[in-house]
């Protein structure tokens, strides 16, 4: 199993996850270049000059790593062994981005389970259902947030435990598991050499890859948790996708959970990831609330 995590976090955030998963099959994590212990290169961004060692930081990229690892560190020592790919936010489209990727290469994972999977409402291929103010605004936020001294002090701002710990309490409405120990494996990379950029590269990603566009190619079974209060991705388009696509077999929405409910209630989807990911792969996790 491989778990990829969202924006901003790291290998951490899968802290109360690993050694449980691990009792049934074994378990990688990885920190997405840019975020965690990886290094974070110079961003360049369209129709910026190419620059020893920039990179473009985009879900091709982050899919390309992961496939890449399953490769080179997975497939190398258990080939004959289905593998998942689980991932949470952003982590969850790369999951399916990377998915396709190893299809094509052959090696398909056994299925891929997304975690409140990121709905991307910025990218241009939603720019339809923005209301009329966000249409009307986006060509000037478009031009700001590439502008390096804009960047930085808004990046200083955020990178505070006191900002930190509010987008948490945002974030997993419970309340649990919001505690020092996450504040600072989330506040410790942001002080790394380069972090400013990554951040950059991020939130300049406004024509990328959606989920739906991937779903649409996949044929490999996705499955799906969803807490039912994420307070920014609203589970309701998951469900249109339990019915638009036949790669999708589950939806669990998971009530009184937000926007990561692998952390905030491990007691909760533990349990469910275990039955999902048992090598018949037919486990079907706890009924929809």
């Amino acid at each position: 199993m491989i778990l990829i995590h969202g924006f901003g976090a790291c290998i951490a955030h899968w802290r109360h996850n690993i050694v449980p998963l691990a009792r049934h099959q074994d378990v990688f994590a990885l920190d997405l270049l840019g975020f965690g212990a990886t290094d974070k290169p110079r961003s360049r961004l369209p129709g910026e000059e190419e620059c020893p060692n920039a990179v473009i930081y985009c879900f091709d990229l982050w899919a390309e790593q992961v496939a890449d690892f399953v490769m080179e560190r997975v497939l190398a020592t258990t080939a004959d062994c289905p593998f998942h790919l689980v991932g949470n936010s952003i982590g969850g489209l790369i999951a399916l981005n990377a998915a396709l990727m190893l299809a094509e290469k052959g090696c398909p994972p056994a299925q891929v389970v997304l975690i409140d999977c990121t709905q991307r409402g910025l990218d241009e291929k939603r720019v339809s259902d923005l209301p009329l103010w966000e249409r009307t605004t986006r060509p000037l936020l478009k031009r700001l947030v590439r502008q390096r001294w804009l960047i930085d002090p808004l990046f200083r701002f955020i990178a505070k435990p006191t900002f930190i710990r509010m987008v948490l309490k945002q974030a997993y409405p419970s309340g649990a598991n919001v505690d020092d120990e996450l504040v600072t494996e989330l506040l410790r990379p942001t002080k790394d050499s380069g972090a400013i950029e990554s951040f950059r590269g991020f939130i300049n990603l406004f024509d990328d890859h959606i989920a739906p566009e991937l779903l649409a190619r996949l044929s490999i079974p996705v499955r799906i948790l969803w807490g039912e209060k994420d307070p920014w991705e609203n589970f309701e388009e998951a469900r249109g996708w339990m019915q638009k696509f036949d790669c999708v077999l589950d939806l669990q929405v998971l009530s009184d959970l937000g926007h990561c409910p692998h952390d905030e209630a491990p007691e909760i989807v533990n349990p469910i990831l275990q039955g999902w990911l048992q090598p018949s792969g037919s486990g079907k996790g706890l009924p929809e609330s």
